[in-house]
């Protein structure tokens, strides 16, 4: 069994014999007290901060005029509203004890903390999702919603792949396994939210649903730096741990960000098909946009035909312009937000 094979250990709470300073990520030596000013990858303080300056609650924005404006809605546009809404939960519902899970074996209590308010920003997310619903539906047409998302097959198929991933370093817990695990998260993150996301942006272009794009538009920049953060983790695992660095893990990121980007572009043209205004062929290039984005952001060069955004429509929501201001883009009301930029390493976004 080679290193990359061998169970991690989880790590104790107190080491006091260890320096505070890790001296890896995962099988390192680390006290487990956390001084954000002794810390071996000083940037994730900045990026601690980022994460901390875009803290929101779902009930800070008010509902009421989606709620005036549901019945307004097609019966078409209501169905895929519900079904993606309760999608995007179901995949956040996963995210929120795996973070946490991570935690365990990672032994740099810079990144656990990290890994935690990731952990806490998607359970802000999965509970959004439940404040649109109980916003627009009654309690038994969500519990119907989430039924339907469980038992869908396409739905089921998407989540599948990272599903697996994540029980396998439940079942065994091995560097190998985590950074498999890894490279799916970014998956979840970076790349299978965007078909939902680009029909409640495709509402409010047309002034619809102005609130729950809103608060869509906060999930998109948490996730996006969520990717963000997980690559960075991907490119220090593999420069501290040289055996994973190998052709058949590039390969296998390769390979499992291709399957999520066809699968997200199955999951697109299965509910998006009706959506009049949506053209399917200019979506496929935008997930492969992203992924080239993602691919680069763990240091790996592009995978697909290198392309600028084929959806000009979708530009004021990208994730571009999120890292400019924390604004409402549909009602003009801007907010401080951390600038990123290549000063504070996150240039890639």
């Amino acid at each position: 069994m080679t290193e990359v094979d061998q169970p991690l250990k989880k790590i104790k709470l107190l080491n006091p014999t260890y320096p505070n300073k890790a001296t890896g990520i995962i099988n390192g030596q680390s006290s487990g007290l956390l001084n954000w000013n002794d810390i071996a990858y000083p940037q994730m303080y900045d990026f601690y901060q980022t994460l901390l300056a875009n803290f929101w609650k779902a009930q800070e924005i008010n509902m009421q005029d989606d709620i005036k404006q549901w019945d307004n809605l097609s019966e078409t546009e209501k169905d895929i509203f519900l079904r993606i809404n309760t999608q995007l939960a179901s995949l956040d519902s996963l995210q929120t004890p795996t973070m946490t899970h991570v935690m365990d074996y990672v032994t740099d209590s810079s990144f656990k903390a990290i890994f935690a308010v990731i952990a806490q920003q998607e359970a802000v997310h999965n509970e959004s999702y439940s404040y649109i619903l109980s916003s627009l539906v009654p309690l038994r047409e969500q519990n119907e919603r989430f039924t339907q998302a469980k038992e869908d097959p396409i739905v089921r198929k998407r989540n599948q792949l990272i599903l697996d991933s994540y029980e396998s370093f439940r079942d065994n817990p091995t560097p190998q396994k985590l950074f498999e695990l890894a490279i799916n998260s970014i998956n979840l993150e970076g790349i299978y939210f965007y078909a939902g996301f680009a029909f409640f942006y495709h509402l409010a272009r047309q002034q619809k649903m102005l609130k729950t794009s809103t608060m869509i538009s906060y999930i998109q920049r948490d996730e996006m730096q969520h990717a963000y953060f997980v690559s960075q983790f991907v490119r220090i695992l593999l420069t501290e741990n040289p055996d994973l660095n190998t052709d058949e893990n590039i390969e296998f990121a390769y390979k499992t960000i291709d399957q999520a980007v066809q699968l997200e572009k199955e999951w697109a043209d299965y509910i998006l098909k009706d959506i009049e205004g949506i053209d399917l062929d200019e979506f496929h290039g935008y997930v492969e946009y992203l992924a080239n984005k993602r691919f680069r952001q763990i240091g790996l060069d592009n995978y697909y035909s290198e392309r600028d955004n084929p959806m000009e429509w979708i530009h004021v929501f990208s994730d571009e312009m999120m890292n400019e201001t924390k604004s409402d883009f549909f009602e003009q009301k801007s907010r401080t937000y951390t600038k990123v930029s290549s000063s504070n390493g996150f240039d890639e976004l």
